[in-house]
């Protein structure tokens, strides 16, 4: 009964609680800090994979494959399945390796509701080095089983801070960061060419309206439609220079693209549309194949400018 009810999001946010299945993502968990509660497995051979001295925190649990197989959302379930306290990013040990590779790029995820898409920019932002991924209100919840799947590890890779509304998105980025938008609607394409503006990150269609700067982003609750004051941001190809240092980019949902507010915030920290050029009369790009393109992108960028200062600091003193 709580393996089922622990797929509900109503019962992992009013118990604190999440389900993780399977060897890979246990172990990552279990590794990175995550509190066990009980450990639900058919076989002794299964505890064998998980480290020990963290196991002994759990309640261990000897059941059925049958039962498993019942519980389980996988078609080929490993036999292993483990309740946990719901993780706080400050409280996780994230690999050393992952520490290291860390970049100054974050991403905001705006209505990302697919937990397929989900879980897939969330491997991408752990394989960019992303330092931190933003969630607003709207994105479905990351630890829903779909997302963890296809998320594969990557939440205990990643610091992600869930449910937010845009006006604490600022409070949980760097000071002096920028923050752009990826948008598939290319400025530059001919006249009746343009992607279709429901694609990945593509802003609502919108006045032209002058920029309107603010320390923080506008309420959820204006007009999301044509709402007063959504800034104009120039456009450019993701693959021009863009990636300062610190940077955010933020990634909209492909049903209702990017918030007035994302646009606000945007505005008001100097930044960008980014655009990604696709074959004129093809659809937008699906959210998460261009979070990969342009976090990928942003990690080449800030390396290579952390390489041309390398350069530089190495040069010989003249006289």
């Amino acid at each position: 009964k709580v393996v089922t009810i622990a797929k509900s999001k109503k019962f992992r946010d009013n118990h604190g609680k999440v389900l993780l299945e399977g060897h890979r993502l246990i172990k990552d968990a279990l590794e990175a800090g995550a509190v066990p509660q009980t450990l639900f497995f058919s076989t002794v051979g299964h505890l064998k994979l998980l480290p020990e001295a963290e196991i002994k925190r759990a309640s261990l649990v000897k059941v059925k494959f049958e039962d498993i197989k019942t519980w389980s959302d996988l078609l080929t379930p490993q036999g292993l399945l483990g309740i946990f306290s719901k993780p706080d990013p400050a409280k996780m040990s994230y690999p050393a390796a992952q520490l290291t590779n860390s970049l100054p790029l974050l991403l905001i995820c705006d209505n990302i509701r697919d937990p397929g898409n989900l879980g897939t920019i969330l491997r991408s932002a752990a394989g960019a080095g992303c330092e931190k991924v933003l969630l607003t209100k709207g994105c479905v919840d990351p630890w829903e089983p779909k997302v963890l799947r296809a998320g594969m590890g990557a939440h205990f890779r990643v610091p992600i801070i869930a449910n937010l509304d845009w006006e604490s998105v600022p409070t949980n980025l760097p000071a002096c960061i920028q923050v752009c938008v990826a948008d598939n609607n290319d400025p530059d394409a001919p006249a009746g060419t343009a992607s279709a503006p429901r694609g990945a990150g593509s802003a609502p269609d919108s006045p032209k309206a002058p920029v309107k700067s603010s320390p923080k982003a506008a309420p959820e609750h204006e007009d999301e439609e044509g709402a007063a004051g959504i800034p104009e941001l120039a456009a450019q190809p993701y693959y021009e220079d863009w990636a300062q240092t610190p940077v955010a980019v933020v990634i909209g949902g492909e049903t209702h693209g990017l918030s007035p507010a994302a646009l606000r915030l945007a505005a008001s920290t100097g930044g960008r549309r980014l655009v990604i050029p696709v074959v004129p009369g093809m659809d937008s790009l699906n959210s998460a194949i261009a979070a990969g393109i342009v976090l990928f992108e942003g990690k080449r960028q800030l390396l290579w400018r952390h390489k041309q200062e390398d350069d530089r600091q190495k040069l010989p003193v003249p006289g």
